[in-house]
């Protein structure tokens, strides 16, 4: 095993560390849509059903997930890079929502990927600051499933599995 300084072996550590890849999204008060990529997402507890998703201050959404608007976590397919790519890109608002099967909620009115393995929507709960990001913990109040295989898409290394 190698050892490099602290911050360069926490990055080497983590490239792997194998995650699923899903895609936050929002609507801010105004009606504004806010998404995102993420990798850091993983259950909290059954009872309540809740999520937690870490989300970097910097991030354009991260303002509007702290309005306290409801989000949904769709959880992408293997053939769903494309999509992850424009949520994680340069583009912002709007054009993140160019690519993909995107559905509004009755319920919340927030935006989902129909065509996605999986789907959270939530209601944020409790945030606590750490460093650089927000690790904010979503009480969810509906899932959908797809009724398709299993067939996730992978983020390990920095790329695609």
């Amino acid at each position: 095993m190698k050892e490099f300084d602290l911050e360069q072996s926490m990055k080497e550590g983590m490239r792997r560390l194998a995650s699923g890849v899903c895609v936050v999204s929002t609507v801010e008060k105004g009606g504004a849509r806010q998404a995102m990529t993420a990798s850091s997402v993983t259950s909290v507890s059954m009872e309540p059903p809740s999520l937690l998703v870490c989300v970097n201050r910097s991030a354009a959404i991260y303002s509007s997930l702290m309005g306290g608007q409801p989000f949904s976590i769709s959880v992408l397919g293997a053939d769903q890079q494309d999509v992850s790519n424009r949520c994680a890109g340069l583009e912002d608002g709007e054009a993140r929502f160019e690519i993909g099967d995107w559905q509004q909620c009755t319920e919340t009115g927030v935006w989902y990927l129909g065509d996605a393995q999986s789907v959270f929507v939530c209601q944020r709960a409790k945030d606590i600051e750490f460093g650089t990001h927000l690790i904010m913990i979503g009480e969810v109040s509906r899932v959908l499933v797809s009724e398709a295989p299993i067939s996730s898409l992978i983020y390990v290394d920095g790329g695609y599995l």
